[in-house]
């Protein structure tokens, strides 16, 4: 009798919250949800989306945009670089420089979008200029991405042997340093 009391009082309140929702932050969750389904597109296998598990993906790709204060962001990322990971190393699939930015592009817009609509609450009135200049900024942040990748692969080729070597592990022990100050300032009092 208490599961089904719970149960009740639940579906009233998605009921409550539905009613009340305002139009710009169930847009930015239909943003969360739009581009998790196209960065799980992108990434996964053709084979795999079109099979008996694509239900299952595809609703992985979607939930941060009902959930999004929980870790449903960081599994549907998790999900979509193991499709592509899976499509490249299983599948033999080609990898190609569109293919990359675009799943960089989508998850972290994913990302931005879901840490947007978890400090909007459903009924919150918002001026679009909010979202407008959000998605502004996250549009530059993908943009300088997108550059500084096509200019590092393009050094690649003039750094091959022991230069790219020393430079690889020199960005390596950066961000593992950064990774330490970070941490480290965190935990500070």
């Amino acid at each position: 009798m208490a599961v089904l009391g719970t149960l009740t009082r639940r579906i009233d309140r998605a009921r409550t919250t539905m009613r009340r929702a305002t139009l710009v932050p169930m847009l930015v969750r239909g943003g969360v949800a739009l581009c998790g389904l196209l960065a799980i597109t992108v990434a996964w296998p053709v084979p795999v989306l079109t099979g008996r598990y694509a239900l299952f993906i595809a609703a992985v790709a979607v939930y941060p945009a009902f959930a999004p204060r929980g870790r449903g962001a960081t599994v549907a990322a998790v999900a979509a670089v193991g499709g592509w990971i899976l499509d490249t190393a299983w599948y033999d699939a080609r990898v190609a420089l569109w293919r990359v930015l675009a799943l960089a592009t989508l998850l972290y817009l994913a990302h931005t979008l879901t840490a947007l609509a978890a400090v909007l609450p459903t009924d919150a009135e918002v001026d679009s200029d909010v979202v407008t200049g959000w998605l502004l900024r996250a549009g530059a942040v993908t943009l300088v991405s997108a550059v500084l990748t096509v200019l590092a692969l393009g050094l690649t080729a003039d750094l091959a042997g022991g230069a790219f070597l020393i430079a690889t592990l020199a960005g390596l022990a950066a961000a593992v340093g950064l990774t330490l100050l970070l941490a480290r300032l965190l935990r500070r009092p």
